[in-house]
């Protein structure tokens, strides 16, 4: 790995050690990240699958570190102080939990203030952490390859949003290519002369330099950072979206400027007690969402997606060999899942193969869900049978999962509550099937009720007991049973099979072989 370059030019090695020695590991040790940023201070440990690593734990301090930054050439002292106070929190949360060490990227304020040194100098002395600090360009490239860790087939353009600066990168066949800092940050667009008028014409300007060096040809942009991922949030309000798991979260360019434009008109202390969003944040999104409306205008991309992921999981995905980072997150996060949590871990893979049959045809984006799914079957099940069905469906489309669109996520999770329950209706999750097309469910339906006869025909390996036959044409789904399948076909067994050839509109032929 190419290890991360600091503002001085230095390379270093943020972790202190290889976090995947070796490549056939599913386990990634835990290890934590803190991010110190204009505006905000994050510490992250993660945890879990190599390739799709969960949050063990997430704490941010808005401690407004770049606040007046532009005007004054210094950090916030207020900032420096709830920083500080963070850091120390920070470190002793790490020791508790056996963390060490505790890799610290520093950013835009710290870097271009001219007591960053100073302030980077006490943190050391103060808490034992040392900060790497990071310049712009850098930055934009773990930021990329954050968003690379969360969509593996990403393309396009990469916009992190901070306090001081916004970031510019190229994602072209899983690389970062070309990649810019601007002074679009909040905080410095604060000091902007000029009213209205004047903050306009200087974001206009600055950002059609940006698509000058950059290019206007790029359909889609991945939108990283706090003030993103709230103006986000008040999208979801303003369109009454179903779900609010703002990760892959999709906006048309026509989107963003109705929005921008509903956030003028709005009063926004009220949608932030409603939304949840901290005052601190939301006094910056009139600022940053004049900045989106300019990139929309600027760059004029088809669409534009909110992604979780930034520099934090950058420096993860910098350390991963490419063997590792080829595997898909959502099936390496599905795995993981089934060993910590199936009753019968390793069954996922056998239920897959006895249903593909009836699967053949799918194309590779369903057959994908389809193996999550049957990894992911049986992982609620000390939940009460009561409730198993709303639980799956909840923490599928609530979990950190990567590489999962939001349609993709509900399709996973009406097919795991089908896998519990035959009937949907009157289920409290039916406003997100609206993000399903008539067939879209009508396959999760299926998928579900295949698994739940699947799930319960055999113990160790339904494959001893039978061989489904499908055969769409004919609409007739066979069940060949071998000789321990024929002692297993009992009354409820057999109800299950009828009920998915009933799904399938098909006929169902039980035979003997």
């Amino acid at each position: 790995m190419n290890g991360v370059v600091t503002a001085s030019g230095e390379t270093i090695e943020p972790f202190g050690r290889s976090l995947f020695e070796r490549v056939s590991e599913r386990s990634l040790s835990r290890v934590g990240v803190v991010d110190v940023g204009s505006n905000s201070i994050r510490m992250v440990v993660f945890d879990g699958a190599a390739r799709s690593p969960a949050y063990f734990y997430n704490e941010k301090v808005m401690a407004g570190l770049g606040q007046g930054l532009a005007t004054t050439g210094r950090l916030n002292p207020e900032g420096v102080r709830r920083g500080m106070s963070a850091l120390k929190r920070f470190a002793a949360l790490a020791e508790g939990m056996g963390i060490k060490p505790l890799t610290c990227v520093a950013t835009a304020a710290v870097r271009e203030a001219e007591d960053g040194p100073a302030f980077r100098k006490a943190v050391e002395e103060e808490t034992g952490l040392k900060l790497w600090v990071i310049d712009g360009e850098e930055e934009a490239r773990l930021s990329a390859q954050g968003v690379l860790l969360g969509w593996p087939e990403a393309r396009g353009l990469v916009c992190d949003i901070g306090g001081n600066s916004m970031e510019l990168a190229e994602l072209e066949g899983g690389q970062v290519g070309r990649r810019i800092t601007t002074p679009l940050g909040p905080f410095r667009l604060q000091q902007v002369k000029g009213g209205q008028d004047g903050l306009r014409q200087h974001i206009q300007t600055i950002m059609e330099e940006a698509a000058d060096k950059l290019g206007r040809d790029h359909d889609q942009i991945y939108l990283v950072g706090g003030s993103w991922r709230a103006i986000a949030r008040l999208d979801m309000e303003r369109a009454n979206y179903p779900m609010t798991v703002l990760h892959e979260y999709r906006m048309s360019s026509q989107d963003v400027l109705q929005t921008v434009k509903w956030i003028g008109a709005q009063n926004l202390s009220d949608l932030r007690g409603k939304l949840s969003i901290s005052s601190s944040r939301m006094e910056l999104v009139p600022l940053a969402s004049q900045v989106l409306r300019q990139l929309v205008l600027s760059l004029k991309p088809k669409s534009l997606a909110v992604s979780s992921y930034g520099i934090r999981e950058g420096l993860l995905y910098e350390q991963m060999p490419l063997s590792l980072r080829s595997r898909d997150p959502l099936l390496e996060a599905a795995r993981f899942s089934e060993r910590q949590m199936a009753r019968m871990p390793g069954f996922g893979k056998r239920l897959y193969q006895f249903l593909e049959p009836i699967f053949k045809s799918v194309g590779p984006e369903r057959d994908r869900l389809i193996k999550a799914a049957c990894l992911l079957h049986d992982t609620t099940w000390r939940t009460h049978p009561d409730y198993r069905a709303d639980a799956c469906f909840d923490n599928v489309t609530r979990a950190n999962m990567a590489a999962l669109s939001h349609p993709e996520r509900v399709f996973l999770g009406l097919a795991l509550l089908h896998r519990y329950k035959n009937s949907r209706a009157d289920s409290p999750m039916a406003p997100l099937f609206t993000l399903l097309d008539d067939k879209e469910i009508k396959d999760a339906e299926v998928l579900g009720k295949a698994m739940r006869f699947g799930a319960m025909f055999s113990v160790k390996d339904p494959a001893e007991a039978g061989t489904l036959k499908f055969f769409p044409k004919k609409k007739i789904l066979e069940l060949r049973l071998t000789r321990t399948g024929q002692a297993l076909m009992g009354e409820v067994a057999e109800a299950r099979f009828r009920a998915l050839a009933a799904a399938l509109e098909a006929e169902p032929i039980l035979t003997a072989h």
